[in-house]
């Protein structure tokens, strides 16, 4: 049984978190979400294994530990900050998801104030919509986009105060 934590903290992601999430294995179907390993992440420069991109996007959420939790990404749009966010394996599925998600709006809207902040979902992913709706998202729209095994239907969701 794992206790939840009290706050969810998040800080700048250094490397050693970007090489810790490369190496996180979830169970089908969320297995979808697992990165490269960190060798090859650094060697293309892409997503986290950027530096420059990791250090304008990324960050870590941390408990009051210090431990590891998960991670997200703020990527700046016009007018919106759309994020893309992952939390520790063994962590999901736990109820603390609300928590979680908790921090990083706060995260999203200190660093963008004037701007909306939406996420894209899967469909399927009902665990991840329950938590993002009792942090306060709402679905505003449903569409099909490419991923890597063809075109799926989402859900963007906007985050509402």
């Amino acid at each position: 049984m794992i206790s939840s934590p009290l706050t969810f903290y998040v800080v700048p992601m250094e490397p050693l978190h970007a090489a810790e999430i490369c190496e996180w294995s979830y169970s089908p179907p969320y297995n979808i979400y697992g990165w490269m390993s960190w060798e090859q992440m650094q060697a293309l420069g892409v997503e986290f294994g950027d530096p420059e991109l990791r250090q304008e996007q990324y960050v870590s959420v941390v408990n009051g530990q210090g431990d590891l939790c998960g991670f997200a990404q703020l990527f700046p749009m016009e007018g919106v900050v759309r994020l893309g966010v992952g939390m520790r394996p063994d962590l999901c599925g736990h109820g603390m998801g609300h928590l979680f998600m908790t921090a990083i709006v706060q995260a999203a809207r200190a660093r963008y104030p004037e701007r909306e902040i939406d996420l894209e979902v899967l469909t399927w992913n009902q665990r991840a919509i329950r938590a993002y709706q009792k942090c306060g998202f709402t679905i505003t729209d449903t569409y099909e986009r490419r991923t890597p095994t063809g075109n799926k239907p989402f859900y963007c969701m906007v985050y509402e105060e």
